[in-house]
């Protein structure tokens, strides 16, 4: 065992050794290597700086080389401007030699102006002064101030335009009224040939005959009982006078008359006359009065050819029967105003149903105008739109008579057909009294101007010629007579369809050769 021991230490030793060689040279092979890192650091350090150094050399260089092109180019630019400069300066200086002159030119123009001014003015006051001197010795050679010259000249302008004035509205006027006329006169022929009415006038008659004047006795009866009993039942008064044979009706309801006669027809036809025989005849006459009213008012539709109309409408317009105006019967007036409205109509394109309608009811307000006050035209308008009629119709109706101003075709048709109607020869009847004083109203009328020399109503009042002084009346002042002429006439006369007035004005030159 210490053999082997002995044997062992050596290899220790040994071992040591080994460890401590190996250990030295790893230490020395250590800093042998940091050198050399720190040699290759150095040198690469120094590489680097030199670098640096050669680039700095470099950016240098080429920092001095833009510097230089900088300069180069501003040195360029500022000789560019500089030029440019004194290119606007030598503008500037030729515009300034350029205003001189022109501010030299005005300064002459101005001095030339104003001398040719001060000649103008001394021109125009010489003018003046001629002007004057013209003027005064004018007035001494006339006898006239300029004001009198002057409202001589304006007066004779002003009789020239007037009359050329006139002469145009006559002329314009004589057109339009020709050709009117002339469609008026075809659209009115046409309707009056087309309504062929076989009764043109009717008088209501209010006296019964009797077979004898002893029937005058009986119907007055004892103490007159049996002549009160049928007042009394009739509204009507009995007029028994000298008349032979005959017993006048008197009473302002058609209606009540009509029942009067037909009741005292048939107590004379019976004989049998007392009060209570009077009473159930009366009570018979009013059914009968009123059943034929009723016919007579859906005829009247019937033949107008109007439908639809309220039972009551047709109980009044039926009641015209019994009604007249001037002897002309009001139910066939009416009944020929419609046709005559609707023909009229259809020829001009207006509403023919408004037309017909108004036409047949515009005198509706006549069968109560005994009971209602106010015009007939406007109680029938009434009673046109109690019963539901449009206000065309209405209209049409109130405005017949010009208690309204029409305001549309329909309400001129109407007025204009009941006119036809009214004023066709042989249609309404007048005394000779209320004629001569109508003749003479119209000439009053036309008298009571200034400057009418004479006048005369001719074609039964339907026109009147005025004769004029024309040293007093011009042309001008003809037209506008003739027009007061006509408002005065419609103003203060009543009269049936339209009065024509004609001013005629005559100038005469007389002279004899010797």
């Amino acid at each position: 065992m210490l053999q082997n021991l002995v044997e062992a230490v050596p290899m220790a030793v040994i071992s040591v050794i080994i460890a401590g060689i190996a250990f030295a040279f790893g230490y020395f092979f250590k800093e042998y290597k940091s050198r050399e890192e720190m040699k290759s650091a150095e040198r690469s350090a120094e590489q680097i700086l030199a670098d640096a150094k050669a680039k700095q050399r470099e950016t240098t260089l080429e920092a001095k080389d833009a510097a230089l092109k900088i300069r180069a180019a501003a040195e360029v630019e500022v000789r560019d401007r500089r030029a440019d400069l004194q290119r606007q300066e030598r503008r500037l200086q030729q515009k300034e030699e350029n205003l001189d002159r022109k501010v030299e030119a005005c300064e002459r123009r101005e001095r030339t102006i104003s001398q040719r001014e001060k000649e103008t003015d001394n021109v125009r006051a010489e003018i003046e002064q001629l002007k004057r001197d013209r003027v005064k010795e004018l007035e001494r050679v006339s006898g006239l101030s300029v004001e009198q010259a002057k409202e001589i000249l304006l007066k004779a302008v002003e009789n020239e335009v007037r009359e050329d004035a006139a002469r145009r509205a006559r002329e314009v006027e004589a057109a339009a009224k020709e050709e009117g006329e002339r469609r008026a006169r075809h659209i009115i022929a046409a309707a009056i040939q087309r309504c062929a009415s076989d009764q043109v006038a009717e008088t209501t008659v209010s006296v019964v005959p009797l077979p004898s004047d002893e029937m005058k006795g009986r119907i007055i009866g004892r103490e007159g009982r049996n002549i009160r009993a049928l007042e009394s039942a009739t509204g009507v008064d009995l007029i028994i006078d000298d008349t032979p044979d005959a017993v006048t009706l008197s009473g302002f309801d058609p209606v009540r008359r009509e029942v009067a006669r037909l009741a005292l027809s048939k107590l004379v036809l019976d004989g049998r006359i007392h009060p209570a025989r009077i009473e159930e005849v009366v009570s018979k006459a009013k059914q009968e009065v009123e059943t034929t009213i009723r016919e007579e008012g859906e005829q009247a539709a019937i033949d107008a050819g109007v439908h639809g109309l309220h039972p009551e409408l047709i109980k009044i317009v039926g009641r015209l029967k019994y009604r007249t105006s001037y002897g002309q019967n009001v139910l066939m007036h009416s009944i020929e105003v419609a046709h005559l409205a609707a023909m009229m109509a259809a020829e001009i394109g207006a509403d023919v149903h408004v037309s017909r309608v108004a036409g047949l009811l515009h005198d509706i307000g006549k069968a109560v105008d005994h009971e209602v006050e106010g015009p007939h035209a406007l109680i029938g308008a009434d009673l046109a739109k109690r019963f539901g009629k449009s206000a065309k119709i209405i209209h049409a109706i109130a405005a017949h008579h010009s208690e309204q101003e029409p305001q549309t075709v329909e309400a001129v048709l109407v007025q204009a057909a009941d006119a036809i109607s009214g004023a066709r020869p042989g249609a309404r009847r007048e005394t000779l009294e209320n004629y001569i004083k109508r003749l003479e109203a119209l000439e009053g009328v036309a008298n009571s101007f200034d400057g009418v020399d004479r006048s005369f109503a001719i074609q039964a009042g339907r026109e009147v010629r005025i004769i004029v002084k024309p040293e007093e009346i011009d042309d001008l002042g003809a037209t506008r007579l003739a027009r007061d002429i006509v408002k005065k006439i419609e103003e203060s006369l009543e009269y049936p369809g339209q009065i024509k007035v004609t001013v005629v004005r005559e100038t005469r030159a007389v002279d004899y050769a010797k």
